[in-house]
């Protein structure tokens, strides 16, 4: 075997493993593929005769990786996308690792809290068992403060409130985000919408037309503004999301979280053999 296919034979053993470390730091699928092939590009120019170590230097370099995406998003302008949404296109379903269960959506919406260098020590430590020793030159920090900002994210995360789980105040949640939506009530958007709302979708919803990700109350109201006409209160996986219904056929799916009784995260699913996994159950009345 060369060394070029023995590499390869390595990276794609790790490849799961890298886009797991991947969606807890960036909490979103449509961005783990991305940083995955950024390490692939950076490890293929890399002369590897002096590492070790693969798994845990690639585990590193894919987080640096990530610490950059998590960084850009602040200076990053989110728009929604326009009044008109093409036709799916016919394409075949996309390979997509089912991540977010093993998470936790309740996790995630934690994590969005933390700042970079905090999510990321976090992450590798607590979660992937990376020393603080590997950890300190990614974000630039000693050991020490390395240590500090794992515990500081750890105080958070022990000490954020039980989500809410009451499904019927959900479901009038869901159900009034809708109803402005279909009016063009953008204050009643704003109303149901959490300050930090993430909306995210999938790589077959944004072929339809929108954008892997947008932040904040104003860009998500603005984008469900005057839609959601095929769009129902549903019961996704058995939890309140929404299903939209286009010529008698679920074609999107999304499911939803809440934090202090508003929406604090969205998640589009419009790939068509996710979509046709899903227990969906449209809530009449």
């Amino acid at each position: 075997m060369t060394e070029e296919n023995l590499l390869t034979e390595q990276f794609e053993a790790s490849r799961d493993h890298l886009r797991a470390v991947a969606y807890r730091m960036l909490g979103s699928r449509a961005e783990v593929d991305d940083a995955v092939q950024e390490a692939w590009l950076r490890v293929s120019r890399y002369d590897m005769s002096d590492i070790a170590n693969l798994r845990g230097w690639l585990t590193t370099v894919v987080a640096r990786i990530c610490l950059d995406m998590l960084r850009a998003r602040k200076s990053r302008k989110e728009e929604p996308m326009g009044s008109d949404v093409p036709e799916p296109a016919d394409e075949g379903p996309l390979r997509e690792a089912e991540m977010a269960d093993s998470v936790g959506a309740a996790l995630l919406v934690v994590l969005e809290t933390l700042q970079p260098a905090e999510r990321l020590a976090f992450v590798l430590h607590d979660m992937f068992a990376v020393p603080f020793e590997e950890i300190a030159p990614i974000v630039g920090r000693s050991v020490d403060a390395s240590r500090q900002l794992a515990s500081r994210a750890r105080r958070r995360v022990q000490g954020a409130p039980v989500p809410e789980t009451d499904q019927s105040r959900q479901r009038a949640i869901v159900d009034a985000f809708l109803k402005a939506s279909r009016e063009g009530n953008f204050e009643g958007l704003l109303a149901a919408l959490d300050p930090d709302v993430v909306f995210r979708a999938d790589q077959a919803a944004v072929r339809l037309g929108t954008l892997a990700e947008i932040r904040g109350a104003n860009a998500v109201a603005q984008l469900y503004k005057g839609r959601a006409q095929a769009a129902r209160t549903a019961l996704v996986d058995g939890k309140i999301g929404v299903a939209v219904i286009l010529g008698g056929r679920l074609r999107i799916a999304l499911r939803v979280m809440f934090r202090d009784d508003r929406i604090v995260g969205i998640e589009a699913l419009a790939d068509p053999e996710q979509v046709a996994a899903l227990d969906v159950e449209v809530l009449e009345g």
